[in-house]
């Protein structure tokens, strides 16, 4: 992928996309799990009694483990329709990783840009919000990997603005701040440039969902996202948007730790490989339709 806060992140169309810019307001709040309407019960892993014990003990110490994540990014994250319980399968899945670890995980909304800023000063224990890993990022994080995606655009269903991914200049896109999409579509712009072309206009929202809605107003011809983001987007638009061109530049997504936490960092590569083995993993990617993103090897920094 490409350098900066990247990877990362499509929404609900604009119903729901009014519903997640609360999130950006209830920063602060602690928020909890819950089951995801229509998608089954919130699946649970067991205590793996050797894992909890390497565990930090100013982490375990009470028990929980704090976690930052910005809930606008479905279906990875997002709040579910109380408009206060953070859902998806980023969510159910660390949850799980949490339990191996004999910890319960609390969420706290935040803006995506503030979470490793949270991370680094020691205001979240770890974030977890769809965070691709690259070299940038590791400088100042330690990443473990448990997911893969690739970045998909999405536009107006039958594409009125005629955007083509590959040449996009004179076009106005959308994306999330702080996210390796909009790094992508910086360097098309400047590509556009240099060829003596129109400039992309860059329209960069704070949360995933107010960029999707952009586009389903028509306000932005089109938008770039996390491949599983942008597809259910597409599916939850009701018609209203569809997908264009192919899936690029896959690399996984990591949970983020503080620098100096590189041992607990292997505790919790060892419990993702623990929901691994267990099948806990498998089911939660099926429940939410994003078995594609798999991967058999989680790492420490890969």
């Amino acid at each position: 992928m490409f350098t900066i806060n990247g990877g990362r992140r499509a929404a609900l169309g604009v119903a729901g996309a009014a519903l997640l810019t609360l999130s950006l307001a209830a920063c602060g709040e602690k928020e909890s799990t819950g089951d995801q309407p229509g998608a089954g019960p919130t699946v649970t892993s067991a205590v793996d009694d050797a894992l909890a014990a390497r565990v930090p003990d100013a982490i375990k110490a009470d028990g929980v483990i704090k976690v930052g994540t910005d809930p606008t990014y479905a279906p990875a994250e997002f709040l579910d329709t109380d408009g206060r319980t953070v859902v998806g399968f980023d969510v159910e899945l660390f949850t799980a990783v949490a339990q191996k670890l004999g910890l319960k995980a609390e969420y706290e909304a935040a803006p995506f840009d503030a979470i490793l800023p949270g991370v680094t000063s020691g205001k979240y224990e770890i974030g977890v919000s769809s965070f691709t890993i690259n070299d940038e990022r590791k400088q100042t994080v330690t990443m473990v990997s448990y997911f893969s995606a690739g970045t998909q655009w999405a536009t107006k269903q039958g594409n009125p603005a005629q955007v083509d991914p590959t040449d996009a200049c004179g076009k106005k896109i959308a994306v999330q701040v702080g996210t390796v999409q909009l790094d992508d579509i910086t360097d098309r712009s400047k590509a556009c440039t240099d060829a003596g072309k129109p400039a992309i206009t860059i329209d960069q929202y704070q949360a995933q969902s107010d960029a999707t809605a952009a586009v389903i107003s028509g306000k932005n011809d089109a938008m770039l996202a996390d491949s599983p983001v942008g597809a259910y987007a597409v599916k939850e638009s009701g018609g209203q948007l569809e997908s264009l061109g192919d899936i690029y530049e896959s690399a996984p997504y990591g949970y983020t730790l503080a620098k100096d936490q590189t041992e607990f960092a292997e505790v919790v590569r060892d419990a993702v490989k623990a929901v691994i083995a267990d099948g806990t993993y498998q089911t939660v990617l099926a429940k939410w339709g994003v078995e594609g993103g798999a991967i058999t090897d989680p790492a420490v920094n890969p």
